[in-house]
């Protein structure tokens, strides 16, 4: 069975973070494992508290995990702490781990601030280098490249400066984009776009660790990098079109759509 590893926050309410990570990576057939990097108390409604795990903890979590079941794959969500990036990746290069999908998270779904200026910083110099794949947002996009996007055109020039920034793959992802949801992705110097219609359904809280979560799970799998994103595309796009609805606020997707079959 192939293993993906989740380095991530937790997610109280099971609809982010490692939760949804483990749900999706579980879905596609993986073995799934994680790292905390912060407990959050969370829902659909926003995030009312955040608890770090130490660098220290980090790092043995990391030992724990890479001298026993190896990883083929390795997500990277939600880096919390002011220099918990660098010791990932420092742990990361020690073990030679291989396929690592950053989703350079920020900020969450309800507007609460996830990271810090300085943990910001160590993202960039340390993390990013070494990802295969960076799956931002417009957003996170905009923040990384240093320019405004307003438009596919705006999101092809981010992912091209983000790309020659770190030298990864970059994948933008268009879904705060006006007229569409198009993700366009930049690798090898070639641009491939994945369009795709706004879904009307306001339950789209974990979106992004999911879509990071899948594609992980496609490289460990063996899949090259657009195949891998459009597979991952397809899960998340069929995720939140089975609208599931819990909560009081912007619910979770339906991870586990393949079992409705099931119930």
């Amino acid at each position: 069975m192939y293993k993906v590893l989740t380095i991530a926050g937790s997610d109280c309410s099971g609809g982010a973070g490692v939760q949804a990570d483990i749900k999706t990576i579980t879905m596609h057939y993986c073995y799934a494992m994680s790292v905390i990097t912060a407990l959050t108390a969370q829902n659909t409604t926003g995030v009312y508290g955040i608890e770090p795990a130490s660098d220290e903890f980090i790092a043995s979590q990391l030992d724990a995990v890479f001298t026993d079941i190896f990883p083929d794959a390795v997500k990277i969500g939600m880096v919390y702490g002011n220099n918990s990036a660098k010791v990932i990746a420092d742990k990361l290069s020690f073990y030679h781990a291989k396929n690592i999908v950053t989703d350079p998270v920020m900020v969450s779904t309800s507007g609460s601030r996830l990271i810090s200026d300085r943990g910001l910083e160590m993202l960039k110099e340390h993390l990013l280098p070494i990802s295969t794949i960076v799956t931002p947002n417009v957003p996170e996009a905009e923040i990384l490249s240093g320019i405004t996007i307003n438009s596919v055109d705006d999101m092809r020039k981010s992912a091209s400066i983000i790309a020659e920034k770190f030298g990864c793959a970059v994948l933008c992802k268009g879904g705060h984009l006006d007229d569409c949801s198009d993700d366009l992705l930049y690798y090898n110097n070639e641009f491939y776009t994945y369009p795709s219609v706004k879904i009307d359904n306001p339950n789209t809280h974990g979106t992004g660790c999911t879509l990071s979560s899948a594609i992980a799970s496609n490289l460990a799998k063996g899949f090259e990098i657009p195949q891998a994103v459009e597979s991952a595309k397809a899960y998340v796009t069929t995720a939140i079109s089975s609208r599931l609805d819990i909560g009081k606020g912007r619910g979770p997707l339906m991870h586990n759509y393949i079992l409705q079959n099931f119930k």
